[in-house]
């Protein structure tokens, strides 16, 4: 099916550090950017591709871009909110897709065949998002969550049953008509992800398995593990390589 890509990444990026928004960081020697524009390239050859970034930084991002081999896209500033931004891709696609996939910008590790799991389950029912299972033990917090971490104030909560619990991630991919008809809405400070605002729409939400790897680059830290996984998975392609090359 035609698909458009929105890649939102038209955040200031000041959990991560640094002066530099972290989209345009470099990650294995490519700005983080390039790295996700290139995965659904790859994922989907043919889809037309939208960034949506600040506005004060798009000028930035295409002398930075010309440095390196960037899979040809669209560039259109964001909104005040992830809303807005996701609503300006939307408005910017010209080909018409059939399905629409939205990705965060940070999210440079997302493996082709995922993406097109993805693609395929929201071919099928309309409207998909990848997710896992948390592994973590969760508490929900009654009162204002400021105030944990100092026992003289410190809230009641109770323990959450994780086996109902899935973690999120991108690429949400919707048809087109559907995701459409769902950023028509007014902007409501719920609208999480995308999922939400069609779910909002009177849509039903098909989950799919997603990928540990799938890292949203957010923090400091996050760096360190992203590097990690990409120098882990270049080794393991080395070693197939070498495996399958005959020898002399």
């Amino acid at each position: 099916m035609r698909t458009g890509v929105i890649i939102v990444a038209g955040g200031a990026g000041h959990r991560a550090g640094g002066n530099l928004p972290k989209q345009f960081r470099l990650l294995g020697g490519e700005p983080v950017l390039a790295r996700t524009i290139n995965r659904f390239a790859e994922a989907m050859p043919g889809a037309e591709i939208v960034a949506v970034l600040p506005e004060e930084h798009i000028d930035f991002w295409k002398n930075l871009a010309a440095r390196f081999e960037v899979a040809r896209h669209k560039v259109v500033a964001g909104g005040s909110e992830r809303f807005h931004s996701v609503r300006n891709g939307i408005e910017a696609l010209r080909t018409y897709p059939e399905l629409i996939a939205v990705q965060d910008g940070v999210r440079p590790l997302a493996s082709t065949e995922m993406i097109r799991r993805v693609a395929e389950a929201a071919s099928r029912n309309g409207a998909a998002i990848p997710v896992v299972e948390p592994v973590d033990s969760f508490r929900k917090v009654e009162g204002a969550a400021s105030d944990t971490g100092t026992e003289a104030r410190a809230p009641r909560s109770h323990i959450v049953d994780r086996r109902q619990l899935r973690i999120v991630q991108t690429p949400q991919i919707f048809r087109a008509e559907w995701l459409r008809e769902a950023y028509g809405l007014p902007y409501r400070e719920e609208f999480t992800d995308d999922a939400s605002v069609v779910e909002a729409a009177g849509h039903p939400v098909c989950l799919v398995a997603g990928e540990r790897e799938n890292l949203k680059i957010t923090t400091p830290g996050d760096f360190i593990v992203a590097k990690a996984l990409l120098a882990a998975r270049e080794e393991e392609a080395e070693e197939r390589e070498a495996v399958n090359t005959p020898r002399p």
